[in-house]
């Protein structure tokens, strides 16, 4: 049985570092070839890391992955190389190097570019308008990119009915909820489709509001999985594909074999022939990481998001204030498991609002993860603000005034000690307080990241339980306690705001799916509540803008996926 060994190289590329994803390729393949693979493949844009963006525009950031391109293929002796690259001809291309004992034996620039969501590849690249297909050992294996084959028409159909037994589809495929089930289930019905078996490789790792799962995977022409990579982590994933089965369940299926007797070769299909000869091997473990639950993944997101943030950005330590709530409380416990107890500081800021118990869990959690923390109390300066400003607002009533003064205080506190110590400061502020503008500019917005600014606060109290299902570390209390910022007396969240599980609702309908106004009240919820809500997330447009960036976990994020104008006076 010819038999041929695919390397999936599930690698975490930096964005730039040209010099350390070229080391990291290289080790990869010395690995591959070490257990005998036929060929490697690497995520898209594997040498500059996915998105570069506007690096696209500077030429020396072209030139130096060229050279990395050439480096790569000098260590491809007896080994198919397959990586994700920039290519330069009389304009730019998101492609794949195809590289063989140190030769660049064919290169397949991108076709489908998406421009939607976080994705914007028509700014910067042209269309590819040529199909590549090797011959390996008289066996055919056609090569995409991503978006590529989301499209049931070309280039996969035509790569199966050219003869392919296997496509090769690379990926820079970035985490959602339920997208890494999605993915697959769709490569399942590319697979079948198609009669052949789809190598799918994608990135992993944080770059700034994107996280990529990895998840990477090979299905047979059936629609079963043979292989899985590990979620979020990096990973030498082998597959032994047996080409001869797949050349018989093609040959017995009638709708294939006709397409094919009756098919003429397209002219923008070029067959590259790889002097490579597939040995007979023993067949090497093929190994299937099981889905894990969606809040599994999640959380995953979520620290590997915030680890590469800071190890990327070349930080160290963070920072971030500590209420007792549980907003910080899982931000915390976020950023234990990310970076380590050593490198998370808490810091307390206590005013007259602030309750014993919340003191009491705040310095709980602190212990559980073992955190250093410090006791900055505001009360002073807050009453000398007060003071001052007397004079200007003698008359006037207590109002978000003086409530956004105590947590301006608070950001003050945290930017100091982040100046002095070079501490990123973490931002605590979730999905549900950022639409509807319910946190303080300067306040409790400030911060260099921040890890849930995409998640739900419904979410929040599933993420907490699920990481105390591992080792308990939040305290019950702060689960089971009513949200309150503790502003004033006997503040509670659901005095400003619906309760969450109604909030998040009318968010997600509005925010993710575009639903109208009118629209949602006939689904049944409170029409006076869905048009305050609705108004408090379009006036509060400005202050989403100022914020920190944060990870992306939902199916539309705000910043770079969600994009509205701040002066806007379209309703509905």
């Amino acid at each position: 049985m010819n038999k041929l060994r695919i390397a999936l190289a599930q690698i975490n590329s930096t964005i730039g570092d040209i010099k350390g994803n070229t080391e990291k390729i290289i080790n990869f393949i010395k690995e591959a070839k070490n257990k005998d693979a036929d060929l490697i493949v690497f995520p898209e844009l594997a040498i500059t890391g996915y998105p570069p963006e506007d690096l696209l525009f500077k030429e020396s950031f072209i030139n130096e992955n060229l050279k990395a391109l050439k480096e790569i293929s000098e260590e491809s002796k007896d080994i198919i190389t397959i990586v994700g690259f920039v290519n330069k001809k009389e304009d730019i291309y998101n492609s794949a190097g195809i590289l063989y004992n140190g030769e660049i034996k064919a290169i397949y620039n991108k076709i489908h570019l998406p421009n939607y969501s976080v994705f914007d590849e028509v700014r910067y690249f042209q269309k590819g308008n040529e199909l590549v297909l090797l011959n390996i050992d008289d066996y055919k294996v056609g090569i995409s990119i991503c978006e590529d084959i989301w499209y049931p028409e070309n280039p996969i159909s035509t790569l199966a009915v050219e003869g392919a037994e296997v496509i090769i589809n690379i990926n820079a495929s970035p985490y959602s909820i339920g997208k890494p089930k999605y993915r697959e289930e769709m490569v399942k019905v590319r697979a079948k489709d198609n009669l052949v078996s789809i190598v799918y490789v994608n990135l992993v790792g944080g770059q700034d509001e994107l996280v990529f799962d990895g998840n990477s995977f090979v299905i047979l022409p059936d629609g079963k999985l043979q292989v899985k990579a590990k979620a979020f982590d990096e990973e030498l994933l082998f597959a032994d594909i047996d080409l001869d089965q797949i050349f018989r369940i093609q040959l017995k299926d009638n709708r294939l074999r006709n397409l094919r007797a009756s098919y003429k070769r397209q002219e923008n299909v070029i067959e590259v022939k790889i002097d490579h000869k597939i040995k007979l091997k023993e067949t090497v473990q093929q190994k299937i990481t099981l889905n894990e639950p969606e809040i599994a993944y999640i959380y995953k997101a979520l620290v590997l998001g915030l680890r590469d943030y800071i190890h990327k950005n070349n930080f160290q330590k963070v920072v971030l204030g500590l209420s007792g709530g549980i907003d910080s409380s899982l931000v915390a416990t976020i950023a234990v498991d990310a970076l380590g107890s050593e490198n998370v500081k808490g810091v307390l800021m206590p005013s007259k609002f602030t309750s014993k118990e919340s003191i009491e869990d705040a310095l709980e959690l602190a212990k559980n993860l073992k955190i250093e923390t410090f006791t900055l109390p505001i009360e002073e300066i807050f009453e000398k603000y007060l003071e001052v400003l007397n004079p200007l607002f003698k008359g006037k009533k207590w109002d978000t005034t003086e409530e956004n003064l105590q947590a301006r205080i608070r950001g003050n506190y945290l930017m100091a000690l982040s100046n002095k110590f070079g501490w990123i400061v973490l931002a605590t502020g979730n999905k549900s307080e950022m639409s509807v503008g319910y946190a303080t500019l300067y306040g409790d917005m400030v911060g260099g990241f921040a890890p849930i600014k995409d998640v739900y606060k419904t979410t929040i109290y599933k993420l907490a339980e699920y990481r105390n299902s591992i080792s308990k570390v939040i305290p019950d209390r702060v689960l089971q306690k009513p949200p309150s910022a503790e502003l004033r007396p006997d503040q509670k969240d659901e005095d400003d705001l619906p309760p969450y599980h109604i909030l998040d609702e009318i968010i997600k309908l509005y925010v993710e799916r575009d639903i109208p106004m009118e629209e949602i009240i006939q689904m049944g919820f409170n029409e006076k509540t869905v048009k305050r809500v609705i108004k408090m997330i379009d006036s509060n447009e400005y202050k989403r803008r100022q914020a920190p960036i944060g990870i992306k976990i939902t199916e539309r994020a705000y910043g770079k996926d969600r994009r509205m104008p701040i002066t806007n006076r379209f309703t509905n």
